[in-house]
This record gives structure tokens, sequence and C-alpha cells, in this order.
């Protein structure tokens, strides 16, 4: 199951019933699947690493192994809906994928995407403590290459010539951060789940994830 105000919960919630979906670095299917099982939507991943590509194919996941690029990606299909689930500050320059991405949507469909933003307070608490550490999951991934706001990203997409149509800010309960800081260990578990999704509608740039 996943949680409606998580990133797969709202991008899920984006996508139209029997959708055609293009996942672009679909990972290991992992959104792939759940679009594919809720929506009955017809996916087709593209995945530059072979071993996620495969495992992606286990979940039942048809995916082209590659990158998503003018070089490495042709279709002859065009989609409902291209969806980048928390791509774009993998790659060194996303507004070239945005822009091929316009190329195989159909004339009423669009793109999904998600993005951390490096806004949150808590990179912003860690900032004033002098410390910008990477970490293997989330926000401070080490393998981000670029760095996304609420104002960067929707420069980005301008930029591409693309207009955004709908913002929703991901809660990310899920963070260690909020297991570690004791003002957050003295709320009761249920109830600071539903502060958090709260502060993340209402203060998307400072406590969406």
């Amino acid at each position: 199951m996943y949680d409606p105000y998580d990133a797969p919960g709202l991008i899920i919630d984006l996508i139209p019933q029997g959708a055609s979906v293009l996942d672009v670095g679909c990972g290991t299917g992992s959104i792939s699947k759940l679009i594919s099982d809720i929506k009955s939507a017809n996916v087709l991943g593209v995945e530059p690493s072979f071993e996620r590509a495969e495992a992606a194919k286990k979940c039942g996941i048809n995916v082209m192994h590659g990158e998503f690029s003018p070089s490495g990606f042709t279709s002859n299909h065009q989609f409902d809906v291209i969806l980048f689930a928390d791509v774009l500050e993998h790659l060194t320059h996303p507004e070239e994928a945005l822009l091929l991405a316009r190329c195989y949507l159909k004339p009423t469909g669009f793109i999904v995407a998600s993005v951390p933003n490096v806004a949150h307070w808590t990179v912003r608490l860690n900032l004033i403590r002098g410390r910008f550490d990477y970490t293997g999951i989330g926000i401070m991934d080490r393998t981000h290459l670029r760095w996304f706001t609420k104002k960067t990203i929707r420069s980005l997409f301008s930029n591409a010539g693309l207009q955004i149509g709908r913002e929703n800010g991901s809660s990310g309960t899920w963070m260690p951060e909020y297991s570690r800081f004791i003002i957050w260990k003295w709320i009761n578990f249920k109830y600071r789940n539903k502060l958090i999704q709260l502060l993340a509608k209402k203060w998307p740039s400072l406590f969406a994830c």
C-alpha cells in the first residue's frame, strides 16, 4: 500500500484511468507497477541501469534499457503521461529531457514530475549548522546532480515551454529527522503525521519533501 500524501500517492492520483504512460528512469518498477495495477495503465519504462531494468521486467513492466535521449530512445508511440519520478535531479541537463518528452506527448498529454525540495526545513537547519552532508537516500541523496526549489522547478518547466497546471507537496513523513528530533518525538505518531501533512500543504516551500 502507499501513502496518498507522499510522492507515489500524489503521482498515482494524477494518472488518468487507462492512460498510456512513459515512465522515464523507472528504476526497479515500483511506481510503474502501482500505476499499472491501480490505474489499469499501459506503462512503458525507460531505465539506463541494466540491473534495475531487469528487476522492473520481473515485476511485469515493459521496459526499454537505455538512456532517455535523442540517440538512446525512439518510439513510434505518443503517450498520455510522461513521468519523471525523482529523475530530473539526477540529470546534467534536465531541460533537454523535458524538451524530448514534449515530442512524445499526445496533444492532450502532460508531464508528471517529482523533485526533492532543497529548501526543506531539514536542509535549511543543517545549513545554519554549517552542514551540507550527503546521504544514501532522500533530499540529500549523493547521486543528485541538480537542486530545486519551488521557484527553480517552475523556471525549468517554463524554459522548456511547459506550463505547470498543478503543484502538490509530499509530506515526507518517512524522513528520519521526524524520528530523530526531540520536538517531533514528543508528538504522538498518529497526530505527528497529520501535522506534517498539514504543514506540507500550507507551507510547501518549507515543509514539502
